[in-house]
């Protein structure tokens, strides 16, 4: 029971950030879950039957507050879809020995790339013509793929993308990519379930995070309106960084004082990257609160 509690406050932590970044579901749930002992494939297909629940009550909350563009829905998901299907059953083909530190090193990826997206600005709405099918499909194929036999990904990989086209508002960045993983989430389950069977899915591990998710998908809807999301990207890619670090050290049976100098690094870089993202959400802060005067001086 206590270790269904703690998945519970798991999946709870983990749509929090989710919600309020656009991304981090999959990867900090899995994440965890890998340090719990699951297996990569287990672990991947657990999460994202967990994400059928999470993302529809995200989509749902996203869409009563405004910020999911179903343009951008439409032409995401689907691509995203095929890509998630093909990387569940290509995960699920991999033997626990392969797929271990292929996964680590994805999910480590991804936390160094959180690292560096969020220790800059966030861009701004420079340009509102509409994306492309040509852009959106490959990235939602690209993104699909990465998010099912990485445990996590299709935030990390379109949410960024997205909000440097500087064409939509972070805030429908967030709601379209958080709306779109619904079927996502299908799509890798479906070719888990195919590449797996039902063995594959730890239902009671899909049963916490479902439940911690669930409750802290609405509040994670209202909260990307209030939250500083420059300083928790950093936060949770530091995090993601030192776990999946441990994990590939594990695999290549590195030990000793090398384990001591990598964590050091890390930790130094972790910090370094909390106070960039510190410093860049001051200076967008104060050019917000420069731009209402600005316009009064300009004369009518």
């Amino acid at each position: 029971m206590r270790k269904l509690v703690v998945l519970a406050l798991v999946g709870f932590a983990a749509q929090l950030v989710d919600g309020a970044l656009g991304m981090g579901y999959g990867v900090t749930s899995t994440t965890l879950l890998l340090v719990a002992g699951l297996t990569p494939a287990s672990a991947s297909a657990s999460v994202h039957l967990a994400e059928i629940g999470t993302t529809l009550a995200a989509g749902t909350a996203h869409w009563r507050f405004g910020n999911v563009d179903w343009r951008v829905v439409r032409r995401i998901a689907l691509p995203g879809a095929l890509g998630a299907f093909l990387g569940a059953t290509a995960l699920s083909a991999l033997s626990t020995e392969a797929a271990e530190p292929w996964m680590a090193g994805i999910l480590l990826a991804l936390g160094v790339y959180l690292l560096v997206r969020f220790a800059r600005p966030i861009g701004r709405v420079i340009n509102r013509s509409p994306l492309r099918s040509r852009f959106l499909a490959p990235l939602g194929l690209v993104a699909g793929f990465v998010d099912a036999t990485g445990g996590g990904g299709w935030g990390p990989v379109a949410t960024p993308s997205l909000l440097v086209s500087g064409r939509m508002e972070p805030r429908k960045v967030i709601g379209s990519v958080d709306t779109s993983e619904f079927v996502v989430a299908l799509a890798a389950s479906a070719g888990f379930l195919l590449g797996l069977g039902t063995s594959g899915f730890v239902w009671g591990t899909v049963l916490a995070l479902l439940a911690g998710g669930l409750i802290a998908a609405p509040i994670a809807a209202w909260l990307v309106r209030i939250v500083p999301a420059q300083l928790l990207g950093a936060v949770v890619g530091g995090m993601i960084v030192l776990t999946n670090a441990r994990t590939l050290m594990k695999s290549f049976d590195i030990t000793g004082g090398t384990t001591s100098v990598v964590y050091a690094l890390i930790i130094i870089g972790w910090l370094a990257a909390a106070t960039l993202a510190i410093r860049a959400l001051r200076r967008s802060r104060r050019a917000e609160a420069a731009a209402p005067e600005e316009r009064e001086l300009i004369p009518a």
